[in-house]
């Protein structure tokens, strides 16, 4: 597995952060800031898609 390339984490009022990195070989990592050796993995091109489609709003309904 290629390193991890963690961005910084997105945090919301609460005490959990996401934080969001990539690799050299086209993976993508979403994790809890502070248990980063526990994420969950994909394709950028998945995590691309996820970006898009919440900026869209097809997840407003979970923030309701």
């Amino acid at each position: 597995m290629s390193e991890i390339q963690w961005e910084e984490p997105f945090c919301g009022e609460g005490n959990v952060c996401f934080r969001i990195g990539t690799d050299n070989a086209g993976n993508a990592y979403i994790a809890v800031r502070g248990q980063e050796d526990r994420f969950i993995a994909d394709s950028r091109d998945a995590l691309r898609t996820m970006i898009l489609d919440i900026k869209a709003g097809k997840a407003d309904h979970l923030l309701q």
